[in-house]
């Protein structure tokens, strides 16, 4: 594809920019005026706050509606559109392809040719950034949920991301296990080892504990719900000992968020 040439023109009427798209025309009385004219423009097209401030300008870049679930499944692992599109499935395609691109040019993801041949889409290290901002703001939100509506659905990329922001690495010292969580048709795998963290898609045949707590997996994190309380009324379904549950809400705790309105 030709690149179009842009052309410059100074006019009666003003400056003149134009190429085989496009054709913008100062006016006023400063003819030389395009430095205020593109800043307008962008504030237009770009939905700029019109702020020198580092916070306006980080949600000028993510803070378009989808932005920051793009950017959390792909903290969990690069993909491809179409897989994108399999985890966001509310997200129109054409949507889905015009905040990639906006993603990629302000520099938080970039385009890598995959395992099958197939571009796939990945953070670069500013987008990789996000991490501790994305576990913020998902702690925060979860003080929010109330029970599931009917419409919302459990990705797996969302209950990794989930788990990943709620883990407690000093509660995980000297703890070797791994527990499988079903939320809806989500299944993962988390594996714990002295500390450290392993969240992945899918089940796992040895896993210590398996555990479906349904709607009230955030009651647990919270510690609103006790494990017992959970056993008792039979909101939540389990295979494996009993007492690794106690260890697991203790592994995986929502803590330090005030309710809201408190």
């Amino acid at each position: 594809m030709t690149e179009s040439r842009l052309t410059f023109a100074l006019e009666p009427e003003g400056l003149t920019i134009s190429n085989d798209r496009f054709k913008l025309t100062t006016s006023g009385d400063d003819p030389m005026q395009m430095d205020s004219i593109v800043s307008e423009l962008q504030t237009l097209t770009r939905r700029t706050y019109g702020q020198y401030c580092g916070l306006s300008r980080a949600l000028e870049v993510i803070g378009e509606r989808w932005g920051m679930l793009i950017v959390r499944d792909l903290l969990v692992t690069p993909r491809n559109t179409a897989t994108l599109h399999k985890g966001l499935p509310m997200i129109p395609p054409e949507l889905l392809v015009s905040r990639l691109k906006e993603l990629q040019r302000t520099g938080v993801i970039r385009r890598q040719p995959g395992l099958a041949g197939e571009d796939v889409w990945e953070l670069t290290a500013y987008g990789e950034a996000l991490e501790d901002i994305v576990m913020a703001l998902g702690r925060w939100g979860a003080m929010s949920m109330g029970q599931q509506h009917p419409e919302e659905i459990v990705t797996e990329d969302a209950l990794i991301i989930g788990l990943r922001a709620v883990f407690q690495p000093e509660a995980a010292r000297g703890v070797n296990l791994t527990f499988e969580v079903r939320v809806g048709g989500a299944v993962i795998h988390l594996t714990v080892d002295d500390g450290h963290l392993k969240a992945v898609a899918g089940p796992d045949p040895s896993a210590d504990l398996v555990l479906d707590p349904g709607y009230v997996l955030r009651d647990l994190l919270s510690g609103d719900l006790t494990p017992d309380e959970a056993l008792i009324q039979g909101s939540i379904t389990i295979s494996g000992d009993p007492t690794l549950l106690h260890r697991f809400v203790k592994i995986f705790h929502l803590i330090d968020i005030p309710e809201p309105g408190a």
